[in-house]
């Protein structure tokens, strides 16, 4: 049987008191919605249906790249309303999932748990059972089994007292949907459609309505403003943080560690403490990351050290490197293995061959460097002259003396030495030696301007 993915999107978020629509709000560095949509896919949907409203051209932009149907919900009359508008376009026949933008962790275990329970009924719903249901739809049962959602507002006193409640998740049949939601009617409190009248014309037709629960309450938090989007974001942190170290990964202080991505690790691995991972990262077996680095969509080898506070952007690092304090590695950054980038260094676009190093103060852009080579404190590969980019080249076991400035397109040879404090404006040849600086000159008994008296 096919699935569909309906996602109720069109929410304001008025409490979030933000010009980003609700559903943007980022979680663990991904819109909220972008988790939805991530757990839909693996559910491997035929189609997701995504309903927008507040912030639509927005919300459709961000997603530009994903496969969606897109449909309006022009006014805000409910959840049954949102749903309803989805007909036009949704399937007569198979099952859909309805979820909502804004809880972002439900898991994909907990939906197939959903889907196999409402196999037979052709409605089943997630529950959660809490000390305290206050605001929630109740879930009324008899003999077990569930007779009614009753929304907290027109809930009874003794309703009231009911700890399960709806969380708003679903898996109902398309055929169902079809014949159920045309029949809402906002006779209630709130003036609203309520999707949850659904369950009563369930009971009505003599279906039973399956539930589940999920493993993690987490799963199931709504976010309306910044003190829920905070608080999620903690459990959801320390979610990451327990997977990484039941597989193995040393996690310093899980509480002071992000995951905004995924995170691939090998045995052994240690992280000190607000260490920020984004991306997709894949770190080797005995690598270290110092305190307060941030690594995004980088790929770091085997037995590298990395010290505290450096920074990684779309970098590929090889076995037993030594990098930082205070290392930056932009996008296209490639260093072999046993390569030192000492702090203050930042690498661009440029290759570092094996064993090579720079240790201090040195920016190195759209450059290639060989094996074994010496980069002094304060070089610079100048590749830029204002318009377009250009190339330095340093073969292996070159010596870049300190304050040195490589005026690219310029190759330094194999063996070649640069002397500290030069320009470099030409091709320097295999083991010869460059040096370009004005001659020093001495004053004897140089007198020092003195300040004029008052």
């Amino acid at each position: 049987m096919s699935t569909s993915v309906i996602i109720l999107a069109a929410g304001k978020g008025t409490r979030m008191r933000s010009n980003l629509p609700k559903v943007l709000q980022p979680l663990a560095g991904q819109p909220l919605l972008g988790h939805v949509i991530h757990t839909a896919k693996k559910l491997q949907a035929a189609e997701i249906i995504t309903i927008y409203g507040h912030g639509g051209d927005q919300v459709q932009k961000a997603f530009a790249h994903e496969n969606i149907k897109w449909v309006e919900q022009a006014e805000q009359l409910g959840t049954g309303h949102a749903v309803k508008v989805t007909l036009p376009v949704l399937a007569k026949t198979g099952v859909s999932l309805i979820l909502s933008g804004d809880v972002p962790c439900i898991s994909e275990d907990t939906l197939q748990k959903l889907l196999n329970a409402s196999t037979q009924t052709g409605i089943g719903l997630v529950t959660l059972t809490v000390a305290d249901a206050t605001g929630y739809g109740r879930i009324v049962r008899e003999n077990g089994k569930i007779q009614a959602i009753v929304e907290h507002k027109d809930a009874s006193e003794e309703q009231r007292k009911i700890k399960e409640f709806n969380t708003g998740i679903y898996a109902v049949s398309n055929a169902k949907l079809h014949e159920w939601l045309p029949k809402l009617s906002n006779n209630n409190a709130q003036g609203e459609y309520y999707l949850t009248d659904i369950v009563a014309m369930a009971i009505a037709d003599g279906l039973e309505v399956a539930s589940v629960e999920p493993e993690r309450a987490f799963e199931v938090e709504g976010v309306n403003d910044r003190v829920q989007l905070a608080a999620l974001e903690r459990e959801f942190q320390n979610f990451q943080a327990k997977q990484l170290m039941q597989q193995g990964v040393h996690l310093i202080d899980p509480a002071r560690f992000d995951l905004r991505g995924t995170l691939k690790a090998g045995q052994d691995v240690r992280i000190d403490i607000n260490v920020i991972i984004e991306g997709n990262c894949e770190l080797g077996d005995n690598v270290e990351i110092g305190a307060g680095c941030v690594i995004k969509n980088t790929q770091i080898a085997a037995g590298t050290k990395v010290q505290p506070y450096s920074v990684f952007d779309s970098a590929i690092v090889g076995e037993n490197t030594q990098i930082g304090p205070f290392s930056r590695l932009r996008p296209g950054a490639k260093l072999a293995a046993e390569v030192h980038i000492g702090n203050f260094v930042e690498v661009k676009n440029s290759s570092i061959g094996l064993g090579s190093k720079a240790n201090h103060f040195t920016y190195l852009g759209d450059a290639e460097v060989g094996a074994g080579s010496n980069i002094g404190a304060g070089t610079i590969t100048c590749n830029y002259d204002g318009a377009n980019k250009f190339k330095t080249i340093i073969g292996d076991n070159a010596f870049i003396g300190s304050n040195s400035s490589l005026v690219a397109p310029v190759t330094i040879g194999h063996g070649a030495t640069v002397g500290a404090g030069s320009t470099i404006t030409r091709d320097v040849a295999d083991n010869s030696l460059a040096v370009e600086r004005s001659k020093q000159f001495a004053k004897e008994n140089y007198q020092r301007p003195q300040k004029l008296k008052k």
